[in-house]
């Protein structure tokens, strides 16, 4: 026996992811993590490697299990919220480029009939659609392809046109006809154009934009009767007479007009009534008794009601981009740490609660406020504290602003593993194997200085300046917005060791694939 996984089936579980994230229920964070992923000469730790960057195109392959779910979790930095501005549909970027063949949408390809120019058994493998100079998007309703020519022409015009009928691009005869289907923005290009895929309209069978409106309704054939636009001729046959023909299946109203040459040859044909309803179709030629040499003519069936009225379906949107952009519009995001992983992280919640934490942005460092700086740590650093009748606290640095004399840290299990690595027994275990936290009456942070124990609030003032912290402070010290232990994380990508400063920006785009 022998099954699949439709297509449709990962359109739709694209779908339901973007339900998901638009959910009023939910939150969805793109979180950057791990800042000191190791280095040659220096502890590696858990999760690390001396070669993280011997190879920057494939760093360590990120493993999934409980054990790493839980340390991407105890190793991020911080993260920013997905809203609907946030999150898109896309497909593969084709460009249209002059005198290239492209397919022409058809229903019915498979391993038994491969689209002719992608060679692809899947109607979404193939180059049906192009992206043009103007950022605009159209599907390739016909080629100039048949039966004799199944490779059709090379494509001269540029399609520019808003119609919503198919149409011709341009005067040259390259047989091609163009279905309009939408523009991208120039803010949707700035924010989900790469140079592999496009974006696609949210919410298309909603909108309320006029334009797409106006396709969509167009593209629906019970209001307007218009399914079908191309009749395919895979064989043009003999004895036949120019004429009107009636469309046959189990829709209704469609109808064709095809001419013939002085055989009796059918050699073009028009769809004059695109019917509605079909899922096939058969030409009926009035064909009586035995037809010596018989005509075949495929009525290609568009998808859903028509073209243009579920451009998901159209278009095979099973690949979702999520985009954000970390800048220093916030002490949340440090522009002097590292990162080398991208996350996604579902539900995570406010720390010391079981609410789920809903704002823009979230800080997952702990912080302490020092008051006298004896030396400046560098990132990854390990920071500890030696706390009278508890143990030794222990940390790796993952900012220093010199500024406001803020260090943010985290602790993760390398800190208390043997060598760093793992769970291998050692005669300090009991000593060196606990998890302590940092305390602000614990004593001076070492090698970097004192905690200012009388700090608490959320800005501090430095030269007359007033600088707005992010996170608020007790005594010195500040917890994670978040609760570290809490969300799922969907998604994790290890990187090359990627280093902030002030005058750059992080765009992020991670594209999910259903």
């Amino acid at each position: 026996m022998s099954s699949i996984v439709t297509d449709q089936f990962r359109v739709n579980n694209s779908e339901n992811f973007i339900n998901s994230i638009l959910n009023d229920e939910n939150s969805y964070y793109i979180f950057l993590g791990l800042s000191n992923p190791g280095s040659v000469g220096n502890d590696v730790g858990f999760g690390r490697t001396t070669t993280w960057d011997d190879n920057p195109s494939n760093p360590l392959i990120p493993v999934d299990n409980l054990n790493y779910l839980s340390h991407y979790k105890d190793t991020s930095l911080f993260g920013k919220k997905i809203t609907s501005d946030n999150v898109r549909r896309v497909v593969r970027r084709v460009d249209w480029t002059p005198n290239t063949r492209y397919d022409m949408y058809r229903h019915d390809y498979d391993t038994n009939n491969l689209s002719p120019v992608s060679n692809k058994a899947r109607l979404y493998s193939c180059n049906y659609y192009v992206l043009t100079s103007d950022f605009r998007v159209y599907i390739c309703i016909e080629n100039g392809s048949s039966g004799s020519n199944p490779l059709g022409n090379p494509s001269v015009d540029e399609p520019n046109f808003i119609k919503f009928e198919p149409s011709e691009a341009g005067s040259s005869g390259d047989g091609y006809i163009w279905k309009y289907l939408y523009s991208i923005s120039p803010s949707e290009v700035i924010k989900f154009d790469s140079i592999e895929y496009i974006p696609i309209p949210s919410n298309w069978s909603s909108s309320s934009d006029p334009q797409i409106q106006s396709i969509r309704e167009y593209g629906n054939s019970d209001l307007n009767n218009n399914q079908i636009k191309t009749v395919y001729i895979e064989n043009g046959g003999a004895g036949y007479t120019t004429g009107e023909y009636n469309i046959i299946g189990d829709g209704q109203g469609a109808k064709v007009y095809i001419t013939v040459n002085s055989s009796g040859s059918i050699i073009t044909t028009r769809v004059t009534s695109g019917g509605s309803g079909y899922t096939y179709g058969i030409v009926d030629l009035g064909s009586s008794g035995t037809v010596q040499n018989p005509a075949k003519l495929i009525p290609i069936i568009p998808p859903s009601r028509g073209h243009g009225y579920n451009i998901y379906e159209e278009l095979g949107a099973d690949k979702v981009l999520l985009y954000a952009r970390f800048d220093d519009s916030t002490k949340s995001f440090p522009v002097d740490t590292n990162f080398c992983q991208i996350g996604v992280i579902k539900n995570p919640k406010k720390y010391n609660s079981s609410e789920i934490y809903k704002e823009n942005n979230y800080s997952s460092l702990n912080a302490i406020k020092i008051n006298t700086v004896n030396s400046i740590p560098n990132i990854g650093d390990t920071i500890t504290q030696n706390i009278p009748g508890i143990g030794t606290a222990r940390g790796y640095v993952a900012s220093f602003d010199n500024e406001t004399k803020v260090i943010k840290y985290y602790q993760d299990r390398s800190l208390y593993f043997a060598n760093n690595v793992d769970q291998t027994d050692r005669n300090d275990v009991s000593i060196l194997g606990k998890y302590i936290k940092f305390q602000s009456d614990g004593g001076t942070i070492n090698p970097v200085g004192s905690i200012d124990v009388n700090f608490s609030g959320i800005s501090t003032t430095v030269n007359n300046k007033k600088i707005n912290l992010d996170v608020s402070f007790t005594n010195g010290l500040s917890n994670p917005e978040i609760n570290k232990g809490t969300g799922e994380v969907i998604y994790i990508d290890n990187r090359s060791l990627v280093s902030r400063n002030s005058r750059q920006k992080e765009d992020v785009k991670i594209i999910l694939e259903f």
